[in-house]
């Protein structure tokens, strides 16, 4: 928006890393506010992540259900993961988490949305991709582990997803806004989506 402050009017005084952990990190930034303050803001950092809205010929979506321990309890979810792969695009990881979590491939890939899942306290972004044209995938090996042992996936119609999530029975963020941006992208047509590799300012990977 013109007129805001740009970023370089909060410089960083200084930055403290307190925490390495095996995906995220923490560091300690102390920012000069506009008023001349210093103030203490904690830093998550994230790798960044990938999630994909897979819709069938029949309109259905692949949902993922998985055991997450921050919140003790097995989320619905988009196929989803991490960007921690070096030098994979957005793009490949997207495909490499569809195909290792509900064995599928599509051939039709566009970016649907862009989101900052807690700006207040982490740079994570997540890139949600729309993935049509769905088939099964070639076997890659891949070993499931950890609490991908008792993930199980499921398709369901997308407007049946998106009452549930407005509902409150899907809670996972990139899942929420991935749904509820899909129905409205069909109802304009899929007019408004962005090629598979537009560009993506909030992911610095």
């Amino acid at each position: 928006m013109s007129g805001e402050p740009g970023p370089d009017e909060y410089p960083v005084v200084t930055s403290r890393r307190v925490f390495d952990g095996r995906v995220i990190a923490l560091r300690v930034d102390q920012v000069r506010m506009s008023d001349g303050a210093v103030a203490a803001r904690e830093v998550v950092e994230h790798p960044g992540a990938v999630g994909v809205v897979a819709l069938d010929e029949r309109d259905r979506v692949i949902l993922v259900r998985q055991y997450r321990h921050p919140v003790r309890g097995f989320l619905d979810e988009l196929p989803a993961g991490l960007l921690d792969v070096p030098g994979e695009s957005a793009l490949a990881g997207a495909k490499r988490e569809l195909a290792e979590e509900a064995r599928l491939a599509a051939d039709d890939w566009h970016a649907l949305i862009d989101l900052h899942t807690s700006p207040g306290m982490t740079d994570e972004a997540i890139r949600v991709f729309l993935a049509r044209g769905l088939r099964p995938a070639a076997e890659d090996g891949f070993a499931a582990e950890g609490e991908e042992l008792t993930l199980t996936v499921s398709a369901e119609p997308l407007d049946e997803a998106v009452r549930r999530a407005l509902a409150g029975e899907i809670t996972n963020a990139a899942a929420v806004a991935g749904l509820c941006a899909a129905a409205v992208a069909r109802a304009g047509g899929w007019a408004a989506l962005r090629p598979a590799d537009a560009p993506w300012p909030g992911w610095s990977g």
